[in-house]
């Protein structure tokens, strides 16, 4: 059997049944696909059905306020596509009369929408031969072709592009697709695959030359930077606290969080007292300090590490400025902050 013919009839008894391949609606495949990079199907799932739920159509995600997108994106991380989602939500409804591009190369515009997304929306809604290439679509064909080239270089990008286009099925591509992302997700995985019922035991490079721990090759990215974060969690007499709205660039844009000390080194209480004192919204008033979390969190990122640690803040006074703590749940926040939120339990 081809490597093609092989490969369906491994996914036709293989499939998992997915919400998302019950439709070739390019609105459902769009936002499948957005909310599944970087993140498994376990966890992206919930946000699939939350976000049908509330938005069920382009229509609805397009007339709805970024902060609302941004609370209902909250734990899924790389913020940056959520305000992507919404953003071109709103193109394609003001622009495009809410009618999908249905070719790969209109798709390619949209923002937030790379090489991946737009040969699934094509090839998935609109059978366009144009293949998929991800995390799993690389594993796969390193594996089975042996090929060494970096998977996170500017050739190996090309060179596997250009593999997987041959590959593809140019009268099925949506089956063709799904199915060899499906094999490397559930069979060909990152670490231990059952090779020994893989169905290219016979044929496949790597496991004949004993390298599937070797493949893929990929260029060892820079070490991540260390942040040091001190939350101070004001709390006042009249149960208010403060939340401020991140600006301009970075992943946390347009969250929310509680007032932030930024220091090189991590600090103890004799440390950040002084730093806390002089704070803008603490000068001249009295207050006790207290550190919640005797362990450091350390919230770990692709590019950086951010070593954080919440400071509660008791004020023997009212808070002219802040929000009632029964609202702190209503803000979008970084996880590392909801993952608080949750544990302090405010009232």
């Amino acid at each position: 059997m081809t490597f093609l013919k092989t490969l369906i009839s491994w996914y036709s008894n293989n499939k998992r049944e997915l919400p998302w391949r019950q439709t070739t609606n390019p609105y459902y495949i769009w936002l499948s696909e957005i909310i599944l990079q970087q993140t498994q199907i376990v966890q992206g799932q919930p946000y699939y059905e939350a976000f049908i739920k509330e938005f069920p159509s382009i229509f609805h995600l397009a007339s709805a306020q970024e902060s609302q997108v941004l609370k209902l994106w909250q734990g899924l991380g790389y913020y940056s596509r959520a305000r992507n989602l919404h953003a071109t939500a709103k193109y394609i409804v003001d622009e495009l009369n809410g009618v999908f591009p249905n070719t790969y190369k209109e798709l390619l515009k949209l923002k937030g929408v790379g090489d991946y997304t737009a040969s699934a929306i094509a090839s998935i809604c609109f059978n366009e031969p144009m293949a998929v290439v991800d995390g799993n679509v690389y594993r796969v064909l390193s594996r089975y072709f042996g090929i060494n080239t970096p998977i996170n270089s500017s050739n190996g990008a090309k060179a596997f592009k250009q593999l997987a286009q041959q590959l593809i099925d140019k009268n099925n591509p949506a089956e063709y697709n799904q199915a060899i992302m499906e094999f490397g997700a559930v069979q060909c995985k990152p670490q231990n695959p059952n090779c020994s019922v893989c169905p290219f035991q016979n044929s496949c490079v790597a496991l004949q030359n004993n390298r599937i721990s070797e493949l893929p090759v990929k260029i060892k990215a820079a070490k991540a930077k260390k942040k040091c974060f001190n939350f101070l969690v004001l709390v006042s007499e009249d149960n208010k606290t403060v939340l401020e709205k991140r600006n301009g660039k970075g992943i946390w844009q347009n969250l929310y969080q509680f007032p932030l000390i930024e220091t090189q080194q991590e600090k103890n209480y004799e440390d950040l007292l002084p730093l806390v004192k002089e704070h803008h919204l603490l000068k001249e008033i009295p207050f006790e300090l207290t550190q919640y979390n005797e362990d450091t969190i350390i919230h770990r990122l692709s590019h950086q590490h951010l070593y954080t640690k919440f400071w509660i803040v008791t004020l023997n006074a009212p808070l002219a400025n802040g929000i009632p703590i029964s609202e702190v749940r209503n803000y979008a926040v970084p996880i590392v902050i909801g993952n608080f939120i949750d544990a302090f339990n405010f009232q």
